[in-house]
């Protein structure tokens, strides 16, 4: 598909990449939504919270939601999708990645970009369990990478499965990995790696034998945290392994179903390659649209939407 054009063009403070992140992750907040938490049960004996709100009348219609490194469902991205979809009469399952919900999982493996096996769970437990007969998936971030790597790899989407959208997406994690190493975004990464060890140092306790106290003071960056946790919990090599095999950028071309990827151009985030313009041009499926603004999961909108949230109800509603 040719790119898609933007028109999103927020006030001057909001033009500023940096500011734009920062407003939306640290002071915005959304009000007036009612999630109900369902335990799901996965196949490998661990576990999946599932936060779910509900359109105020009856639907066909569901959006399964996941949210970037260390958010979970009760992050203002996610409860203002929520909020926005469930305003248009579709309901909304968010997920909390495992070790998400605010208790730690019981496996030494957690969640990463590329673990879509869990999205196709969280899938099959709603078309089993539920009578939609349209499901959409929204993720931000690492959410976004997950989500349209599951519908590139080499399985059968249920036909349900009707369109997705990704915000901020590191389509490249090596390339999105490089950027998040240099000193521009030095305030981000120390806060995920704060983040991540915390959860790491817990992990310790509970599974001594899998990785010690000196491989955790190792850990200076986030490609270390990569190296030493991610990539060996998780059967990769190493963080490189790990960053060639779960970025969706290769599986973009095998899309089947209409997918929106929404990069800010000035998102610190992302680095050259996390812009698939070529995999866009040449594909019927995937619309990539690229505004000058947003930073990474920002978008200021007016009445406190989002312009990804209004972006994301407005193209899957048009499917």
């Amino acid at each position: 598909m040719p790119l898609v054009p933007s028109n999103y063009r927020p006030p001057f403070p909001f033009r500023n990449g940096h500011f734009s992140t920062i407003y939306s992750g640290v002071f915005r907040k959304v009000h007036g939504l009612l999630q109900k938490r369902e335990r799901l049960e996965l196949s490998d004996g661990d576990f999946l919270d599932l936060d779910w709100s509900e359109s105020k009348s009856s639907t066909s219609k569901v959006v399964i939601l996941i949210h970037g490194l260390e958010g979970n469902a009760q992050r203002h991205y996610i409860t203002g999708s929520a909020k926005k979809f469930n305003q248009n009469n579709i309901d909304a399952c968010s997920i909390n990645l495992r070790g998400c919900s605010g208790e730690q999982n019981r496996l030494y493996h957690t969640y990463h970009s590329g673990a879509t096996q869990d999205l196709a769970e969280v899938i099959q437990h709603i078309l089993t369990t539920k009578s939609y007969d349209k499901i959409y998936l929204m993720g931000y971030s690492l959410g976004g990478n997950l989500v349209l790597k599951y519908l590139g790899e080499n399985h059968k989407i249920p036909n349900e499965v009707k369109g997705t959208v990704g915000v901020s997406v590191p389509c490249s994690l090596r390339s999105a990995s490089d950027e998040l190493l240099k000193s521009k975004n030095a305030l981000y990464s120390q806060r995920f790696k704060k983040h991540l060890l915390a959860k790491l140092n817990e992990k310790r306790l509970l599974f001594p034998e899998k990785i010690t106290e000196s491989e955790i003071k190792s850990i200076i960056s986030l490609k270390d945290f990569d190296d030493v946790y991610t990539s060996r919990a998780h059967g990769f090599k190493d963080a490189y392994d790990y960053y060639e095999k779960c970025s969706c950028k290769q599986f973009l071309p095998t899309i089947t179903i209409p997918s929106l990827i929404l990069n800010a151009k000035n998102d610190s985030f992302l680095g050259e390659a996390c812009y698939p313009y070529k995999e866009a041009l040449a594909s019927p499926n995937l619309h990539l649209e690229v505004p000058d603004f947003g930073g990474h999961v920002g978008f200021w909108g007016r009445k406190n939407i989002s312009y990804a949230e209004k972006r994301g109800v407005e193209f899957l509603n048009n499917i």
